[in-house]
């Protein structure tokens, strides 16, 4: 294996600058195959990551430190991605088609499924070839549709808004026509949706141990000195991965729900806080160190609606994930609609408290697994930029939103960028980059320790006490 692909996995870029890069280049440089060389490289590349925990830590420790969680963080727990039709939300559609079929005529919802993908991608892609693939492949081992789903959900809003008549004939810039029926289209819009918030109820079975990144997450934040304000997490995620790994973890969760039998949506409850009495009556009361604020931007598949009354004036509960009780779902779907829908309760509210978090003094955002797809989001972090004491951490393994290149571009120090298969993911950058500031607190007194139970080097730089005598 070749330098190059050996250390590919790790960038770290800080002020536009690849600080793996530029250890490791001096190394490798003159001979990359020679085996001293990169054995030398190797233990460089540890210390390197040694280093940036520190680094990292120092963030842990700012007065107001804020995650921002994307689908990226839930890929290994089962998620899906929407850079292409999901296969398993394909095979969902396929599935629910099944129970409509009469004699060998597919829903006509379906066929057009395939129709407007087809026309939109510029390939062909038709059903009964497609419905092979997935009796055939146990491993579903084919390609998706390559087709982004936020985009395809666009199209479909999009055309549904402008007709007119039951049915219409569209057609595309390319000079390719399309019919359209209002109803199939309205039909496939909501088999979509439905079905990707079915796939969203995680983790997956099958996975082994899913929770554990999730989990070392939660303990590692959970770290923070208790002098500090709760960490905050901000998910665009509509799964209950973090909520599960909090259960797990004995964490108590605020996110803006109040009530044990009947939780409803109160966003003065992220203004409290936690705290116990000391062993006397007369001590000081200690703050309670397993609380976190959680925030779900998008909504949940555990939020619901009901009517507006006097106990609860929003008109939305929480509750447990049942698929049963789909019609009232609170949520925000990948489409043109979204930013529309941000501008509503509950999602106002959430978005104030995000842009309020990340604007104050003295304050770090890590932004793991999100692809910088949404305008509303971005505009809130480029804000957050022009304060002199924010920091940004950015963890992808590939970044190619223009967001992204145009934080590249500006090389500001304050701007940190987490790249590579080897450290730019959910899971790697938990296990190798976030510090848990516990162990690097009693790490660091160990050394200290040694240091000073190391036999001092007399001017001869032999140790003190070493000569003739025994």
């Amino acid at each position: 294996m070749s330098d190059s692909s050996r250390f590919s996995g790790y960038h770290i870029q800080i002020g536009g600058e690849d600080l793996i890069d530029r250890y490791l280049h001096g190394i490798l440089a003159d001979d990359p195959e020679n085996e001293d060389n990169k054995e030398k490289a190797e233990k460089k590349l540890l210390e390197i990551l040694k280093e940036m925990r520190v680094r990292f830590g120092t963030l842990l420790k700012t007065d107001n430190v804020s995650f921002l969680i994307g689908a990226g963080a839930s890929l290994d727990a089962g998620g899906v991605s929407l850079a292409n039709i999901p296969i398993p939300l394909e095979g969902a559609l396929i599935e629910k088609a099944a129970a409509e079929i009469e004699g060998d005529a597919a829903p006509s919802w379906l066929e057009f499924f395939y129709e407007s993908v087809s026309l939109l991608s510029n390939d062909g892609y038709a059903l009964k070839e497609r419905s092979e693939l997935f009796k055939s492949t146990q491993e579903k081992a084919f390609p998706a549709i390559a087709v982004n789903l936020e985009d395809y959900l666009s199209h479909l809003h999009m055309w549904l808004a402008g007709m007119v008549r039951e049915t219409e004939t569209l057609t595309l810039s390319g000079g390719a026509g399309i019919t359209i029926a209002k109803n199939d289209l309205e039909k496939l819009i909501k088999e979509i949706t439905s079905s990707l918030t079915e796939l969203l109820d995680l983790p997956k079975t099958g996975k082994e141990d899913p929770l554990r990144s999730h989990r070392k997450f939660i303990k590692k934040i959970l770290t923070r000195p208790l002098n500090l304000r709760r960490a905050n997490i901000f998910t665009l995620n509509y799964d209950t991965l973090i909520e599960q790994a909090c259960d797990a973890e004995g964490a108590v969760l605020v996110d803006g729900f109040v009530g044990t039998l009947r939780r409803v949506f109160r966003p003065e409850s992220y203004d409290i806080d936690f705290y116990f009495p000391a062993q006397t009556t007369e001590g000081r009361v200690h703050r309670f160190d397993r609380a976190l604020h959680l925030y779900k931007l998008h909504g949940s598949i555990t939020w619901h609606r009901c009517d507006q009354d006097w106990d609860n004036p929003f008109g939305l509960y929480a509750t447990f994930y049942d698929q049963n009780t789909r019609k009232d779902d609170v949520l925000i779907y990948p489409s043109p609609l979204k930013y529309g829908q941000t501008l509503g309760m509950p999602y106002s509210e959430l978005f104030r408290r995000f842009g309020n978090a990340i604007a104050q003094p003295q304050s770090a955002l890590f932004v793991i697994g999100y692809g910088f797809g949404d305008d509303h989001v971005n505009a809130l972090i480029w804000q957050a930029i022009a304060i002199p004491s924010f920091t940004l951490v950015v963890v992808d393994p590939d970044p190619k939103n223009d967001f992204v290149s145009k934080l590249e571009k500006l090389q500001d120090e304050r701007i940190w960028i987490v790249k590579g298969w080897e450290l730019g993911t959910f899971e790697h950058f938990v296990r190798k980059l976030l510090p848990d500031l516990r162990e690097e607190e009693i790490h660091a007194k160990v050394m200290r320790t040694f240091k000073e139970l190391a036999p001092a080097k007399d001017s001869t730089g032999g140790a003190e006490g070493d000569g003739d005598g025994k």
